[in-house]
Formats: structure tokens, sequence, C-alpha cells
């Protein structure tokens, strides 16, 4: 059965090189990636569907192998904890901005006595 690259590339694509560890098996030049390319190839040439290679995979590497791990269970938090961190960074700036538009001026320093008579004095000579 004749394999359509593109199909062996789209299964590839979303499988961890083990020697570069972080690109896909379809990117990597590592001999490796190409013997891990050559085992999709043949396996999709046996009729087997791009889930049952990927499992193929997991099965032999764990989820590791998944450049998108899975969404459930404790990586589910690999996709949720940068949407929490960029939601909390939000509202750290929204509450930074608002205190510092809000910020009123120091008010003058006191004047002692003898100024304020100086310069009450000083007004009332100018014409």
């Amino acid at each position: 059965m004749n394999v359509d690259e593109q199909q062996v590339y789209a299964v590839a694509a979303e499988l961890r090189c083990v020697v570069c560890q972080n690109l896909s098996v379809a990117d990597s030049p590592s001999e490796m990636a190409g013997q891990m390319r050559a085992i999709v190839r043949e396996r999709l040439a046996a009729g087997e569907s791009p889930a049952q290679v990927r499992q193929y995979f997991v099965d032999r590497y764990g989820d590791w192998i998944l450049l998108a791990p899975p969404r459930r269970g404790f990586t589910l938090l690999v996709w949720i904890v940068p949407y929490i961190a960029a939601l909390l960074g939000l509202a750290l700036v929204a509450v930074l901005v608002t205190r510092w538009t809000r910020r009123r001026p120091a008010p003058p320093p006191p004047v002692d006595a003898a100024m304020s008579e100086r310069i009450r004095r000083e007004l009332e000579q100018e014409p």
C-alpha cells in the first residue's frame, strides 16, 4: 500500500524526537528521527490509522513522546497554568496602573508664620 507523505509528515510532526527533544520527528535531522519516520510510514502502509500509530509510540515512550501532551490528568496543568499566569499578570498590571493614576500629589510643605507675613507684605507692596 502506498502511503501519502503528507500523512507521514502530519503524524511525525506530533511526535517528539528522542534525540533532539525540542524538535518533532518530522523536523529532526537525527538518525533516530529518520528511523521513527520509517516506522510511521510502515505502520500507515500496513493500514493503521494515524491515531493507532501515535498510540504505538505512546505505548513505547509514554505521553512524553507527544509534542502536545493530552489534556487530562496532571498534564492538564500544562494547558491551564499559562492562562492563569497571564490572567494574574493582567490583574497585577491593572492594579498597579490604577494605583499610579489615582495617586494624589503630595501637599505643599507648611509655611511658617514669618514666611507667611513676608509674603503678605510683599503682595501688599505691589502696585
